[in-house]
């Protein structure tokens, strides 16, 4: 177990936001870089969330409750949202390979 960098994790302050809010429980990256294991550690302004499971599986594999974990109301508005944040880059695949991490607030 480790403490990491919560900006090396959390993308951007919005991201942060709903994480401490309790309005986000997982973020999805992409699966080039790992930025945490299970059971590391991150801090937003005093509150330390703790990192419960880290998994490999391909967008096709995403559900509306993990668009839901994500801060989104459904899938549909999930991608709607990856494809406007990342404007240019990013082309929703179904067999595109990601890395889910899901937190838990730690008491």
């Amino acid at each position: 177990m480790a403490t990491i960098d919560v900006d090396e994790l959390l993308p951007n302050s919005r991201v942060k936001q709903a994480v401490r809010a309790g309005k986000m429980t997982q973020l999805t990256r992409g699966a080039s870089n790992q930025y945490a294991t299970e059971g590391d550690e991150f801090i937003i302004d005093g509150e330390t969330f703790t990192i419960t499971s880290v998994s490999r599986r391909t967008l096709g594999d995403f559900t509306d409750e993990d668009a839901r974990r994500e801060g989104s109301e459904s899938l549909d508005a999930y991608k709607a949202r990856m494809e406007r944040v990342h404007p240019g880059d990013f082309e929703w695949d179904d067999s595109d390979e990601v890395l889910t991490y899901r937190f838990e607030h730690r008491d």
